[in-house]
């Protein structure tokens, strides 16, 4: 299993529910656990089945400590207040931008044992969510920085104190 990279046509594939949680399904999102953790500099904290090649509606995100299973997810609300984060993606290595998000969400999502979950979420969860979502839909964060007209950064390197420094650019 590898990591999709932008501008695979798989990247903008629609998503289609699934149907049934399978043994095979609860492996690939154990797969794709594994496979995010594997992503340090920067940590990998979501990845969405588009972006491992996979049409099916779900992905994985790290919760604290311990990665989450997501299938079938739908966003019931989306706060009013928003924020901007400094987003990047593992699908996109070394380009960053400014995304404005809802920082409360109410989402529904079944686990990987089947279970139905309705939960409210905020800050980093909840932006998770809505990256992980885009990716369902076919959208890349890209996408949302044009359409809001923010800026791109790309990551080149540390400076002599171990701070990361990123350099504007044009995409």
């Amino acid at each position: 299993m590898e990591v999709v990279k932008a501008p695979n046509p798989k990247l903008r594939v629609q998503t289609k529910p699934v149907k049934k949680i399978s043994p095979g399904l609860v492996q690939i999102l154990k797969d794709m656990v594994r496979l995010t953790k594997t992503f340090k500099d920067p940590e990998g904290v979501g990845l969405a089945s588009t972006q491992v090649g996979l049409d099916g509606r779900f992905f994985v995100a790290k919760d604290g400590e311990k990665f989450m299973s997501v299938v079938n997810p739908k966003i019931l609300l989306l706060g009013k207040r928003t924020k901007k984060y400094f987003e990047g993606c593992l699908s996109i290595p070394n380009v960053w931008g400014e995304v404005k998000r809802a920082i409360y969400i109410k989402v529904s999502y079944q686990n990987e044992s089947g279970k139905t979950i309705t939960t409210p979420l905020k800050g980093v969860l909840a932006w998770i969510f809505q990256h992980e979502i885009d990716h369902l839909n076919g959208t890349l964060f890209s996408d949302r920085v044009l359409e809001q007209k923010g800026k791109f950064y790309k990551y080149t390197g540390k400076d002599e104190t171990g701070t990361d420094i990123f350099e504007e650019v044009t995409i």
